[in-house]
């Protein structure tokens, strides 16, 4: 049966709770149910899958004939996380969400964007400290980007990683790139039940396991200064109308016009935490279920709607937004720009796995 929106949200506070105080994890399902659990990800695991292609590299600049018009310094873009933020799936740069957001960004901005993205493929929370090492290690604090995408939270689930100590280390991330004085969006733990070749009860327990990480990211993620935007369902009904489409040939991650439908769904929340979306629409619309509401309720809403934004507000209460999706321009090729330096640590550097996601 269907938790209650207020049963999800005492759930995912408890959760953000002990990420908090350092508790460990929280019991969510019986030790029977994890046993049927993993007897069917071992079936799910011949169904789906899985690519061990490396992701396309689309780090570089885009909107570079701005520069002409625009006397400012380029915007910058990072994206971190796993393989979803990675743009595994795809073959040419400019289908990564990384290209897409950055192409979009700059059209929106009428400014050049400059794009490096840490992501990579099979990680999990606790290698986001990592990544942030890597990204900010070529340049000093006042030079660390102006917006951060974060999308991670599925391998967690799948890898059975306490959802407190999960959310902890996706706390401290917020926490770290706000203090370099950056804007973070965090894309919250997609729905692994959405992955078509789950048969049930899998897709029931992943489903459950999905949102209710979900819903706690949230919570943390607003109580650091950040926004979230629920992937859900892989960002709504069109992936559970469309999965042929939208998913992409493993099954798993999605196809270049998934992480399109993504990428639209992210836009005006990237747009909103840099000031360039109008200001109106920053008021709730009780037409399209906006509001303000506590933050574990918020998230709890979130979570069970595909691309929905949760804001914080002052004190517990936050801005639960179902933003306009606006068509993206035309994604273009980037101007490259050098390589990260590699900062070692390379040993806890996820491997890949056709069993993982996102």
């Amino acid at each position: 049966m269907p938790m209650s929106k207020a049963s999800s949200a005492r759930v995912a506070r408890r959760i953000a709770t002990a990420a908090a105080y350092g508790g460990g994890g929280i019991g969510l399902i019986g030790g029977a149910a994890i046993g049927l659990l993993f007897t069917e990800i071992q079936l799910a695991k011949r169904r789906v899958g899985g690519s061990d292609d490396q992701p396309p590299a689309a780090d570089g600049l885009y909107g570079s004939s701005f520069a002409r018009l625009s006397p400012e310094r380029p915007l910058r873009l990072a994206f971190l996380g796993d393989s979803t933020a990675a743009g595994q799936g795809v073959y040419r740069p400019r289908q990564t969400p990384g290209a897409l957001l950055a192409s979009a960004l700059a059209a929106v901005a009428e400014r050049p964007v400059e794009l490096r993205n840490v992501a990579v493929p099979g990680a999990q929370s606790d290698d986001l400290e990592r990544q942030i090492t890597r990204l900010l290690s070529e340049r000093d604090l006042a030079e660390a980007p102006d917006v951060c995408v974060i999308i991670i939270g599925a391998n967690d689930v799948t890898h059975r990683t306490p959802p407190s100590r999960s959310v902890r280390h996706l706390s401290d991330a917020v926490a770290r790139m706000r203090t370099a004085g950056c804007e973070v969006v965090v894309g919250t733990c997609p729905d692994l039940g959405s992955v078509e070749p789950v048969g049930q009860p899998l897709r029931w327990i992943a489903r459950r396991l999905s949102r209710q990480l979900a819903a706690a990211q949230t919570i943390a993620v607003v109580e650091e200064g950040g926004r979230t935007v629920s992937l859900g369902d892989l960002l709504g009904p069109e992936f559970a109308a469309n999965p042929r489409e939208l998913f992409g040939p493993d099954n798993y991650h999605p196809s270049a016009e998934g992480y399109a439908t993504a990428a639209m769904a992210v836009l005006p929340t990237l747009c909103a935490a840099l000031g360039l979306w109008p200001t109106e629409d920053d008021r709730p619309d009780a037409r399209r279920r906006e509001g303000i509401l506590p933050v574990a309720r918020a998230a709890a809403e979130a979570a069970a709607e595909g691309g929905t934004e949760v804001a914080g507000m002052r004190g517990p209460w936050a801005l639960l937004k179902h933003r306009k999706r606006r068509r993206l321009p035309p994604a273009e090729e980037a101007t490259p720009s050098p390589p990260l330096p590699d900062t070692g640590g390379t040993a806890s550097d996820p491997p890949r796995s056709p069993t993982r996601r996102g």
